[in-house]
């Protein structure tokens, strides 16, 4: 990207060519413009944000302090909060990333209403998001920038040549709110070329790192809840290049592929894998079936199948559902094989889906991945499906019990309760769910955490907040001292809501257009002056 003042000189250049006839433009509002919109594509961004997470990546595997987080999202607005509150408090974007939520999507933005995470709602709605995250994320560079190119006017207006310096020098060094996104397409909405078509959709949209999970398209459900069955490792592996030819047809070298393993807690499988000899990819996976070795055909009844494992004849297990049945206890070696299996085959990271938050579970299973791949980087969803409160103060009892602590004065089944609050063991709990990210980078191999769907609970939790206090005895109080008021204090920038939504950018434009004759929205009669 050419720097401010270089871009102007570019473009006095372009007008002084023109001639007469563009007398009336201003090249350095032209450069403004120009800068306030950095990224012209979707393909712009995707490129941009692929080298910023393979730099990210390289930084963590020289020092696992470096790892990266994100916040899931359902809306435009929503994501581009997020990086405006991340920059304002922390004053860099660095190694903060937004997640694209399948879950948030289904239950948020389907034309269907209100969905469970199988993927039932339209596939067109995760580029569609996408493009919208990114929309908004732009508008917040060209408003900042924007407030910065007044500030600029406002100096030179007054004659003070150090803050035109100043104001100048953040224009030249000005960070994007453009970060990457991980983008969630599910087990790919289909077979291989529906997971093509899906994934070029969203690298179009401007998606760097797209998200596959090991399930069965059509027997999805979330990776929290019962009833998830797996594909053989040569289904994934071909979604693993269908999305991978999809970044590379698009230009997107870089491209980032996350493999998510749901074998933990999936104990079913739609298919007996194919298998040409003994130890290969589809007998490996048909080692972990369930079911009973025969020695003859009449342990076989009508519609039985029997599969060659292992050296004998195998009769698998099977539901009514026609669904296959895995070996009790098997879940962990499974994980540990596609996991392996997924980064020898084109994935850049993977994902492991646990039922609770548990270092030292994560890191026994990574430790073996990374006795065959030594950089093995974990992407984990710091779930809001888990009960962080319960688990941690139940993994401190279990640490102190095992020390030989006397733990009488707890009940390990009701440590949720408000009762314990106080504890000495609440406090340690809380303590190890503060370090749990650092831990886990650190000891387990996690490179990116992410909690999936923060916003749809804190929305929940603000708007029972302010109906109880508006529709209540506070009345309008309710609103002026739980949100305006906060907001004020706080620096909240949406305080300014015209201004948010792009009312002082307007304006400018129309000075650009127009000159002394624009008219603006933002002279003495608008109300949102009274917000200084």
């Amino acid at each position: 990207m050419s720097h401010y003042t270089d871009t102007i000189g570019e473009l006095e250049g372009v007008v002084a060519q023109a001639g007469s006839s563009w007398a009336d433009i201003n090249p350095e509002y032209a450069a403004r413009m120009r800068a306030q919109n950095r990224f012209k594509t979707g393909i712009d961004i995707a490129r941009y944000t692929a080298d910023v997470m393979r730099n990210d990546m390289a930084a963590y595997d020289a020092d696992p302090a470096h790892y990266t987080q994100s916040l899931g999202c359902w809306h435009g607005f929503i994501g581009q909060q997020k990086l405006i509150a991340i920059k304002k408090h922390f004053g860099t974007t660095d190694k903060k990333y937004l997640y694209l939520s399948g879950w948030m999507i289904a239950a948020l933005r389907s034309e269907f209403g209100p969905l469970p995470d199988q993927s039932m709602h339209e596939k067109t709605s995760v580029p569609s998001l996408i493009e919208e995250l990114y929309t908004f994320l732009r508008q917040a560079d060209a408003r900042e920038m924007g407030g910065l190119f007044r500030a600029l006017d406002a100096a030179r207006a007054a004659g003070n040549d150090v803050e035109v310096q100043g104001i100048t020098k953040q224009i030249e060094d000005f960070q994007t709110h453009v970060v990457p996104i991980i983008a969630d397409i599910d087990a790919g909405f289909g077979n291989e070329e529906a997971t093509y078509l899906l994934a070029k959709s969203m690298i179009e949209a401007g998606a760097c790192a797209i998200q596959i999970e090991n399930q069965v398209s059509d027997e999805k459900q979330c990776g929290h809840q019962d009833g998830k069955v797996t594909v053989p490792h040569a289904d994934f592996l071909a979604k693993i290049r269908a999305v991978r030819y999809a970044f590379l047809e698009l230009g997107v070298e870089n491209g980032i592929i996350v493999a998510r393993t749901d074998s933990l807690g999936a104990g079913l499988t739609k298919q007996i894998a194919v298998t040409d000899a003994p130890g290969d990819l589809g007998d490996k996976y048909n080692s972990f079936l369930d079911g009973d070795y025969i020695d003859s055909a009449d342990d076989i009844a009508n519609g039985d199948v029997v599969v060659k494992a292992n050296g004998k004849l195998l009769k698998p297990a099977r539901l009514a559902s026609g669904l296959f049945q895995f070996k009790k206890g098997s879940g962990v070696d499974r994980v540990v094989l596609d996991c392996i299996t997924s980064l020898q085959n084109g994935a850049d990271l993977i994902w492991i889906e646990t039922e609770k938050p548990h270092v030292g579970q994560i890191a026994s299973m990574v430790n073996r991945i990374r006795e065959v791949v030594p950089n093995a980087k974990l992407v984990y969803n710091n779930s809001p499906s888990f009960n962080w409160t319960l688990s941690f103060r139940q993994q401190v009892f279990d640490a102190w019990s095992e020390a030989g602590q006397d733990m009488t004065a707890y009940d390990r089944d009701a440590l949720m309760g408000a009762e314990y609050d106080g504890t000495d063991l609440a406090t340690e709990a809380d303590a190890r769910i503060q370090s749990f990210q650092a831990d886990g980078a650190r000891e387990a191999g996690i490179f990116h955490h992410l909690i999936t769907l923060p916003t749809y609970h804190t929305a929940a939790l603000s708007t029972d907040n302010l109906a109880k206090e508006y529709f209540g005895e506070a009345g309008m109080l309710g609103y002026v001292a739980g949100v305006q008021r906060k907001e004020l204090r706080q620096g909240i920038a949406c305080v300014k809501h015209q201004n948010m939504a792009g009312s002082d950018m307007g304006d400018d434009h129309k000075e650009y257009f127009s000159g002394d004759a624009a008219l603006k929205a933002g002279g003495a009669d608008n109300t949102m002056n009274q917000f200084g």
